[in-house]
């Protein structure tokens, strides 16, 4: 059971708390809890139910309204709006919500709903990778656990697999070829997959080794198979610094351009590296494969 500040609410829900607060007294629509020293706190219930007044009210939804409905109308409401076209706000927080449940069934659902009505691309870039934002303000408050995250990043995971493994070969002579990777120690690996998925789409060869590789066998790799780029995502810390490791593989990998993406690797300054470049989001791999064929 979640335990949840308003600010906390705040972040998660796109709702002042200063409206919160006026939404609690006027129209009752969910009922804190209190600390011993008066200090409001909500639960994963409140939380479910006021990300989908939210969504209702982003969407024209008076919450006076709302404020009639019972619950079970409101997620009917939240399922018609949800089907709608580009209604991408609908589909997050629906994920959010089957997230906090542990639902592996109504998680499946709106992520391949997402994925039949705008394909893969578009639902990985609109819908997982905001909802990957929101799973991490969750980390931040204390109010995911690490199962839950698991469960969503498998399922996640599953849908890239199948996605990968549905591409065509279509490699020509013009394809470049990519080496990709996560550092010893490293397990977040979606942002790898979808990476592997738009090289691969694009016509490229993947060399993919996958989690936690130790710099010494990314060495032999890369002398054995010389791929012309490689790419990694960095999530969580690197013993030593990150701009340290990365120098190291350069000097174990010379010669050769280097991608790196992830939250650990946002905030470091690699320009005094050669042939480092830093992939901030994902419209800078669109933008690599975008200049690989001009």
């Amino acid at each position: 059971m979640g335990n949840y500040s308003i600010k906390d609410l705040e972040k998660l829900s796109g709702v002042k708390a200063h409206t919160i607060r006026i939404w609690e007294k006027r129209f009752k629509i969910i009922e804190p809890s209190r600390t011993e020293t008066n200090f409001r706190y909500y639960n994963d219930e409140q939380l479910k139910k006021l990300l989908n007044i939210s969504l209702l009210n982003n969407y024209g939804y008076k919450i006076s309204k709302i404020a009639c409905l019972c619950e079970s109308d409101i997620c009917k409401e939240v399922e018609k709006v949800a089907s709608g076209e580009k209604v991408y706000d609908a589909q997050i927080e629906q994920l959010v919500v089957s997230m906090i449940e542990m639902d592996e069934e109504k998680f499946e659902q709106h992520l391949t709903n997402q994925i039949l009505k705008d394909g893969f691309e578009d639902a990985m870039l609109h819908v997982v990778y905001p909802f990957f934002d929101k799973v991490g303000i969750l980390w931040q408050t204390g109010n995911v656990t690490p199962a839950q995250e698991h469960f969503v990043s498998n399922l996640i995971r599953q849908k890239l697999i199948v996605a990968i493994d549905g591409l065509p070969k279509n490699t020509t002579a013009e394809s470049k070829s990519f080496l990709l990777f996560l550092p010893e120690g490293e397990l977040h690996e979606i942002g790898l997959l979808f990476t592997n998925y738009l090289l691969r789409k694009h016509a490229h060869r993947v060399i993919y080794l996958g989690q936690s590789l130790p710099l010494k066998d990314l060495a032999h790799v890369v002398r054995n198979r010389k791929p012309d780029y490689l790419v990694t995502y960095i999530t969580s810390p690197i013993e030593g610094g990150i701009k340290e490791y990365v120098q190291s593989m350069q000097t174990a990998c010379p010669g050769r351009p280097v991608y790196v993406a992830g939250m650990q690797s946002c905030n470091i300054d690699f320009a005094s590296l050669d042939n480092v470049h830093c992939i901030t989001c994902s419209r800078d791999i669109h933008s690599l494969l975008q200049n690989l064929e001009n």
